[in-house]
């Protein structure tokens, strides 16, 4: 008796309102994490106490495996990469234009008053190596989804295998795992940290990688019980990985710079949301979850880069005003870390309505040099002062570097030969 092969559930046509969802969790998350991270209170004799609590917790290592996320954004961007791409080329738009509006609209949203740097640069500082990433990945989703066409998982064996190679001269030789005696390289601003860089680029096409399969329905042709295997069999590599020294047992470290495990991380993410997608479609079938998705989703950029400023703005009115605070890690702490969440939250959207122009595109002008040469350039002009400050703090100087750095991409960005052919972001 033949088998009946299973059914394939297929792509949704539409737009897909379960990545619309997964984009906001994930950012929701990460300002949620960043607020556990964050505890200033008093003490019992009104001391003030500074600490980072959710770290103290002899749980915080195991919730990493589950709680970071940053690769489910990565393989959701590159689903939505996959899918403006295919519109883009049926609208006649090219590769260059492509990539040049998302640098336009990125580097945008660092166009901020000088004069503000000294007064938010711990907060900005932190999270700004998530938009040196994704734009990296974006600017190659074109010749990458290319090359995905063409060869299909053997990309993703390649990356990987770069991701694992680099790993293992960051850990094996450099940091001297497993009795290798690390070679001379630390001092003048040079260790360990700073050759896990290149896996910016691996780690991260390789997570958008998976989000090209996602959105050409592999992950959907799977039973359910593959993806469960999928799952596990991720969850024992990574096990595996951190067992052979090097890598930490902490998911949030394994992030910058960031190691193999982000890499087996998108895999396993990519198949818990498309285990998930029949309940969270139904949850998205309703009213008030489309209206939060839709009120946090459109200002999700602004949300990521300014809660950080938001948080220690709130928390120095809290301290400038006769109320007690709760001690960081007390009962109260904790059961007011989620109405914590919702003013920020609420805060940094009220803050959305001035900044959300920096997160729309004007229209292209004329570029004066060749179209593909200034989008490279302006590439790297916007990606490697992010880059810099993220490795090595946000001070005046790279704060100058990169503001001047986003000026100069913006200026090569610029760019539609016509302007009746400007694609807008919302087309892209």
């Amino acid at each position: 008796m033949t088998r009946t092969a299973p059914a394939a559930r297929t792509v949704p046509t539409g737009r897909d309102l379960t990545l619309d969802l997964a984009r906001v969790f994930c950012v929701v998350l990460v300002v949620f994490v960043h607020i556990l991270f964050t505890g200033v209170g008093r003490a019992a004799d009104g001391s003030l106490l500074i600490e980072k609590t959710v770290e103290f917790q002899s749980w915080f290592n195991a919730a990493t495996w589950i709680a970071n996320i940053m690769p489910l954004f990565f393989v959701v961007g590159g689903y939505a990469a996959r899918a403006g791409w295919r519109s883009a080329v049926r609208k006649g738009i090219t590769a260059d234009e492509f990539v040049r509006v998302r640098v336009a609209r990125l580097a945008r949203m660092l166009g901020i008053d000088p004069e503000l740097v000294d007064a938010i640069a711990i907060g900005v500082g932190s999270p700004l190596w998530f938009l040196a990433a994704y734009m990296i990945a974006q600017a190659c989703a074109p010749l990458m989804m290319r090359w995905h066409e063409k060869y299909g998982w053997r990309i993703l064996v390649v990356l990987f295998v770069a991701a694992v190679a680099i790993d293992a001269i960051r850990f094996l030789v450099i940091g001297g795992v497993f009795g290798i005696e690390p070679l001379p390289v630390t001092g003048y601003g040079v260790g360990q940290e700073l050759f896990g860089i290149p896996n910016v680029v691996f780690v991260w096409l390789f997570a958008q990688q998976v989000g090209f399969f996602l959105y050409d329905g592999w992950f959907t042709r799977r039973r359910w019980w593959q993806l469960v295997l999928l799952i596990a069999g991720g969850y024992a590599a990574q096990w595996a990985l951190v067992s052979l020294g090097g890598y930490s047992w902490s998911m949030l470290a394994n992030q910058w710079p960031p190691t193999a495990t982000m890499a087996i991380f998108a895999v396993v993410q990519a198949s818990a949301l498309t285990l998930l997608h029949a309940p969270l479609t139904a949850l998205m079938r309703t009213k008030p979850a489309q209206a939060i998705v839709f009120v946090l989703g459109s200002r999700l950029m602004t949300i990521y880069l300014w809660h950080l400023p938001m948080i220690m703005v709130l928390i120095g009115i809290q301290l400038a005003l006769p109320f007690p605070l709760p001690a960081p890690g007390s009962p109260t702490w904790w059961w007011t870390r989620v109405p914590f969440l919702l003013v920020v939250l609420g805060a940094v959207w009220v803050l959305s309505l001035w900044l959300v122009r920096f997160e729309k595109v004007p229209p292209f002008g004329t570029l004066r040099f060749p179209a593909v040469s200034a989008t490279a350039f302006a590439v790297i002009m916007f990606v490697a002062p992010i880059l810099g400050i993220t490795t090595y703090g946000l001070d005046f100087p790279l704060a100058a570097i990169a503001l001047a750095g986003t000026a100069i991409a913006l200026w090569l960005t610029g760019s539609v030969i016509t302007r009746r052919r400007t694609p807008s972001a919302s087309q892209l």
